[in-house]
């Protein structure tokens, strides 16, 4: 895999953290919550931190961060390894839970409580919601923050041992409920929670915070770099604190770096798993998703994912980045790999007059333009075929270059064609046939006159052509930023763009597309990139878009400078 080059400010920290001596080693971490699948946004932090530490020779741990059991589930896993191993990245033997460190995190626990820094609270969370006061008033101090240090520890041991009903007990560091930051007001660090957890069961009936978890998992780790996306630069001082009470051995350090926002879609697990549940998507890898299986199901290829975070760079501040140069990053690769073929996806047929009825030939096509070693295929050709609709028009306008009546335009790889005559229906007057004369001196697509067409056409041969589905992609919602009116009371979900996906169930494809298998990449020619989907059938495969050839952020890029 290739090693970036590409400069940033967390990259400058690690080297001269090394360079310093300060470690000898880079570790870090991607610790994702088994609540969904993995987005894109995911992908800017898995390359990063598995980049980084590749880079410099270090390691990079995958760490389940599983401390709310109601929401987690055993799929949620096996679909962040599956997307991890895609992206191309392995974390060795350095797989991890949160949960394998429930006792040490609990041994904490009692700990903070020996040392003054943490009391068993009995408010209720709507209480203690009040009691936290606000961003512009103090919090107030909690009438159980005083307690003993014989009484909290008696309560949390029962807390553990599952003598309360959830809500009745949590525990809380100790630090200041007059902080201007209103993390630092006595936060909650553990809390009851019957529920069963998919690794340790009922085992356990206090569950840490992720703020608790996740320093303390990454010093039990010895991580050197905890990398991790700007909404926790707030939480960095608790990060700090917690790790400055107890007696630990590492204290890594947090780099807060801007998240990926990507417009045309929801980065939001909670509004992602809205669309599943309410049925807006198929599944979480529907391929309008920006999850990763959503992508992959799509077509995209783990390079152009890797391409397009190393493109988008990692930066202090937040932004929003265009689809459309996902989409670039996609062309770029696809361009290079996929193999080329002819499919009509809004056929109407064209009959060759002139060409023997009888008569079939192979015609010789180039696989692909941009590399010569995937070599040529025999395109079979006969006198009926079928083009696409809109390469026809009756009475063309003035730039309408391609098949009309009197004119002369090319088959790919085959023969130059005239339109001689038009068929139609004589009850809905809809075009049934176009009637075409070649010319056979023309073979392969040049004229030995040199006379020169506007137009070359793609096509299959009516009696060789396989039946296919073809499905296309558009923008999952049609606002740039479909939350932007919730303030409003405006639900995302009506941005829903109503032409996210079309679904084109009579088309039609040169044999040899239906040899190609699920996942499998290939651009249709003249129309854009599509893959094989899972739910293709031997007799019918399902072709889904991933992208137009039309290159619509190169061009954005070209006038903008």
């Amino acid at each position: 895999m290739e090693i970036s080059t590409q400069s940033n400010f967390i990259r400058d920290i690690i080297e001269k953290d090394l360079s310093s001596g300060k470690h000898d080693q880079v570790v870090t971490r991607f610790p994702p919550e088994p609540n969904g699948y993995l987005h894109i946004g995911h992908a800017k932090s898995i390359c990063l931190n598995f980049g980084v530490a590749r880079d410099f020779g270090g390691r990079c741990h995958l760490r389940f961060d599983d401390t709310n059991p109601r929401k987690e589930d055993p799929e949620y896993v096996r679909s962040i390894m599956n997307d991890v191993r895609w992206l191309g990245f392995d974390w060795g033997e350095h797989l991890y839970h949160a949960s394998d460190y429930f006792d040490q995190l609990y041994e904490y626990g009692l700990e903070l409580i020996k040392r003054g820094k943490a009391y068993v609270c009995s408010l209720s969370p709507q209480e203690i919601r009040q009691y936290r006061g606000t961003l512009t008033e103090p919090g107030k101090n909690s009438p159980f923050r005083d307690r003993s240090l014989d009484e909290n520890l008696k309560l949390f041991q029962a807390m553990k041992k599952g003598q309360f009903d959830e809500g009745t007990h949590v525990l809380r560091a100790k630090i200041d409920m007059s902080s201007p930051n209103i993390n630092l007001r006595d936060p909650v660090i553990f809390r009851i929670v019957n529920a069963d957890h998919h690794r340790t069961g009922y085992s356990w009936c206090i569950y840490p915070t992720y703020d608790y978890a996740h320093c303390l998992s990454d010093s039990i780790e010895e991580i050197t770099h905890s990398l991790c996306s700007l909404e926790f630069q707030d939480h960095r001082p608790l990060y700090d604190w917690i790790l400055d009470q107890l007696p630990v051995s590492c204290h890594p350090r947090q780099i807060e770096f801007a998240r990926l926002n990507l417009n045309y879609t929801v980065m939001s697990k909670r509004k992602l798993a809205r669309l599943v549940s309410e049925g807006h998507v198929r599944s979480w890898d529907d391929p309008r998703m920006p999850t990763l299986s959503g992508l992959r199901r799509r077509g995209y290829t783990p390079e152009s994912i890797r391409r397009f975070c190393d493109l988008i760079g990692v930066a202090k501040s937040d932004n929003i980045v265009d689809m459309s140069m996902l989409e670039y990053c996609a062309r770029e690769d696809l361009n290079k790999k996929a193999p080329r073929f002819m499919a009509v996806l809004n056929p109407v047929k064209l009959i060759i007059t002139n060409y023997p009825e009888d008569m079939d030939e192979e015609l010789e096509a180039i696989n692909n333009p941009e590399d010569e070693s995937m070599g040529t295929r025999k395109v079979p050709f006969s006198r009926e075929l079928y083009i696409e609709f809109d390469d026809f028009m009756e009475n063309p306008p003035k730039k309408f270059f391609r098949l009309a009546p009197g004119r002369e335009v090319r088959l790919r790889y085959a023969y130059f064609v005239t339109c001689e005559k038009v068929v139609k229906d004589q009850a809905t007057g809809d075009i049934r046939e176009i009637h075409c004369n070649y010319d056979p001196a023309t073979k392969g697509g040049d004229a030995p006159d040199n006379r020169r067409v506007k137009a070359t056409l793609h096509w299959v041969s009516a009696r060789h052509a396989g039946k296919a589905e073809v499905r296309l992609y558009d923008r999952l919602f049609s606002r740039a930023n479909p939350t932007e009116d919730e303030k409003k009371g405006i639900d995302f979900l009506e941005y829903i763009n109503p032409d996210s996906l079309k679904v084109l169930d009579s088309c039609f494809i040169e044999p040899g597309l239906a040899d190609l298998c699920p996942g499998d990449h290939c651009q249709f020619e003249r129309l854009g990139y599509f893959c094989v989907d899972p739910d293709s059938q031997p007799d019918k495969p399902v072709f889904n878009r991933t992208a137009t050839l039309r290159d619509a952020w190169a061009r954005i890029q070209k006038k903008t400078g």
